[in-house]
């Protein structure tokens, strides 16, 4: 596959480089399956249990095992071949997703069901992430890592926005088991993509060190990084407090608006929509006005614009809500993902991502599980919005306290 020459846009330049085009590739056929299923089943949970707390919870799951997993995921990811690690990892995704796909042609899709697959599932791309994502690190040089990871968050949001789309349409015509088939597919999309990468050679050897001592290194430096644990704090409460909007979009299509399959594809697509064009320009905007700043920016704005989204009076609000929700999400968790692994060696990269996956997926499972089980008991508007507005008012805590941590360079 040739590279694409997009020399205009700062944020595209890893484009540029061919095996990272063929994995972003792969992985956009593979996320419009898995958001087709994604909407599929928050559709069937929130209609066959009409509780938030059941849709938050089965979201929860599938970010649970991070709190345990991901530090071994990233270093199992320094010790393998990460293209390898990546395709054994999509071999049991697709597995499990074949195995969701037989239950509901055949009548036997339950709630329970759902919940178990989503945790194996939860496990399964726990432990593959970091690989992949130390993966398009090496898929490109390191100016290009910001262009990189925004991109990838970008193709993960253009899923968002076709697999919801087509969802509507296939959930239409011929219901769950019809979208669950089309996920399972789509996987191939992911193996093909890395049977034709080359992957760099890598400049020191591979660690002999132990599992245990590879994670505890990892933690070591993050620790001992001023900047690393800034990020993860900010991680945690954006995924916490503000994340959950996520996770609960079927809910808020179906309990507050009133709607379906369709109200709930629609708020994802924009959503999706608003992240892709957040991706476009996020690395432009961070060469032109600095990392810290542009990061400074978006934690200091989401938390109003979730606000905003949640009052959302008409669907039609919420999807203009939501599709600027979505830009501001991706530019701000884009840049901590990016600001975090830029600043350690390559051989630590997955090892700090796992880190920040850790955070993301325990905080965010804790999140959308606790908001979604106190929004049936005082409602959905009031928990989130709260939750915004904490998350508003901890922010600008920091800055009065510590204003450097928004306007000072990385070294």
């Amino acid at each position: 596959m040739r590279a694409l020459r997009l020399p205009q846009l700062s944020s595209l330049r890893a484009f540029e480089h061919p095996g990272y085009l063929a994995v972003w590739l792969g992985a956009l056929i593979s996320n419009i399956g898995t958001w087709m299923e994604t909407v599929a089943m928050g559709v069937y949970v929130t209609q066959e249990t009409g509780r938030a707390e059941w849709t938050g919870g089965i979201v929860a799951l599938a970010f649970l095992p991070s709190v345990v997993l991901s530090p071994l995921g990233g270093a199992l990811a320094d010790r393998f071949d990460r293209r390898a690690y990546v395709a054994v990892g999509t071999a049991v995704q697709l597995a499990l997703a074949a195995v969701l796909t037989v239950l509901a042609f055949t009548g036997h899709l339950s709630v329970p069901i759902v919940a178990v697959v989503t945790l194996l599932n939860g496990c399964a791309n726990t432990l593959t992430y970091p690989a992949f994502s130390a993966m398009l690190a090496e898929l490109v040089p390191p100016r290009d890592l910001h262009s990189a990871m925004s991109l990838n968050s970008a193709q993960y949001n253009l899923g968002r926005i076709m697999g919801p789309l087509l969802a509507a349409l296939v959930l239409q015509a011929g219901g769950p088991p019809w979208a669950l088939f089309v996920n399972t597919l789509s996987f191939v999309g992911v193996l093909v993509a890395l049977s034709r990468v080359s992957m760099p050679v890598r400049d020191t050897p591979r660690t002999v060190e132990s599992l245990w001592a590879g994670i505890t290194r990892g933690i070591s430096v993050a620790r001992a990084d001023e900047d690393i644990s800034l990020v993860l704090w900010g991680t945690l409460f954006v995924a916490a407090l503000v994340a959950p909007f996520i996770g609960l979009v079927p809910v808020f299509a179906i309990n507050v608006f009133g709607q379906g399959a369709a109200a709930t594809s629609l708020l994802v697509a924009c959503q999706g929509a608003g992240a892709v064009v957040a991706a476009v320009l996020v690395g432009t905007l961070a060469d032109s006005l600095g990392h810290r700043k542009l990061l400074g920016f978006a934690a200091l704005s989401i938390g109003g614009v979730s606000a905003l989204y949640w009052m959302s009076p008409t669907l039609t609000v919420a999807a203009a809500g939501i599709f600027l929700l979505g830009a501001n999400y991706l530019t701000l968790m884009s840049g901590l993902h990016a600001f975090a692994t830029s600043r350690v060696p390559r051989e630590l990269q997955a090892r700090v991502s796992s880190l920040y996956s850790m955070v993301l997926g325990g905080a965010y499972a804790a999140g959308v599980w606790a908001q979604g089980a106190l929004a049936d008991r005082v409602g959905l508007r009031f928990v989130t919005i709260s939750a915004s507005v904490l998350f508003l008012a901890l922010v600008l805590t920091l800055r009065l306290l510590s204003p450097r941590s928004f306007e000072r360079s990385p070294s």
